[in-house]
């Protein structure tokens, strides 16, 4: 049957990821050859005369799009429960990412009180996974949840940095989130800004926020440095970098007597140097081995 875009209700698109770029095509495709696949629809529980779309999202779009009016349908004898419970079984093959899977769950509980027991009956897992699947989703912004799911910032991004930094601090999420869509970072460049904002102290995590293309350039312009540079020559300058870098943490600290440092703050920090002593004594050790076996031999 054909029914009109204005008798489509669109609320369960929310739900699903855009991707730009395979839009783009069904819009070329629609436009030489028509629509060839029904969307699925069913009646509204609380407006039958209403159409509630659970799938065919992007084909509607495309026809809005191509200025079409009618929308070739099929209307399912289910209510709207089971209609996203049967596409959602549909879907797991096509590979649902974990943020459909977290915006599902939350609709299901929310719209329908589904059971933390029942979600985990229907979708087969245990309820851990069920928690922490609406984690996921609720841990990040809900603005920042806008991009991604029209395809401003890839759900793999999201997932894999985003999220720990929102439990962090959803400041810097938001702000990190913000230069992603402006600069159009990738998922590569999202991995270089999101590990030296984690590996950070408080100020450099500013400066990275506050212009993460210059964070960025700057890395390129070390990595083309290192890999122009022979490996002695490198070592060399590396070693020179380790002494001028002691030589500034400690005028930092000489300055920062001026202010009050936290016992987080000085906990932080000493960590940080158990850590880089420990690694500048393998090295030492490795340059010892080294020299004896030479003297040996």
């Amino acid at each position: 049957m054909d029914l009109e875009q204005q008798q489509l209700d669109l609320r369960y698109s929310r739900l699903r990821l855009r991707v730009p770029q395979r839009e783009k095509r069904l819009v070329a495709s629609i436009a030489q050859v028509g629509q060839l696949v029904p969307i699925a629809v069913v009646a509204s529980d609380s407006d039958p005369s209403r159409a509630v779309v659970i799938d065919g999202f992007k084909r509607v779009r495309a026809l809005r799009t191509l200025r079409l009016d009618l929308v070739r349908s099929v209307r399912l004898d289910l209510s709207e429960v089971e209609a996203l419970l049967l596409y959602r079984s549909m879907r797991a093959t096509d590979g649902a990412t974990a943020l459909e899977q977290a915006w599902l769950l939350q609709e299901l509980q929310a719209r329908f009180q589904l059971s933390m027991q029942q979600l985990a009956r229907q979708f087969e897992k245990d309820p851990s996974w069920i928690s922490r699947r609406l984690a996921l989703a609720s841990q990040l912004p809900e603005d920042l949840q806008g991009d991604i799911r029209r395809g401003r910032i890839g759900p793999h991004t999201a997932t894999k940095y985003l999220v720990p930094m929102a439990r962090a601090k959803v400041e810097d999420c938001e702000r990190m989130a913000r230069a992603i869509v402006q600069h159009g970072f990738d998922t590569r460049d999202v991995g270089l800004l999101y590990a030296g904002w984690r590996d950070g102290c408080p100020v450099a995590r500013e400066r990275l926020l506050d212009d993460p293309q210059l964070y960025l350039e700057s890395r390129r312009a070390l990595a083309e440095e290192g890999e122009t540079l022979d490996p002695r020559e490198g070592l060399r300058k590396d070693v020179e970098i380790l002494g001028s870098v002691a030589r500034r943490a400690g005028r930092r600290l000489r300055e920062a007597g001026q202010i009050e440092l936290s016992a987080p703050d000085v906990d932080t920090l000493l960590a940080g140097l158990v850590l880089a002593t420990r690694r500048v004594a393998q090295l030492m050790d490795s340059l010892q081995a080294l020299r004896g076996e030479e003297e040996a031999a």
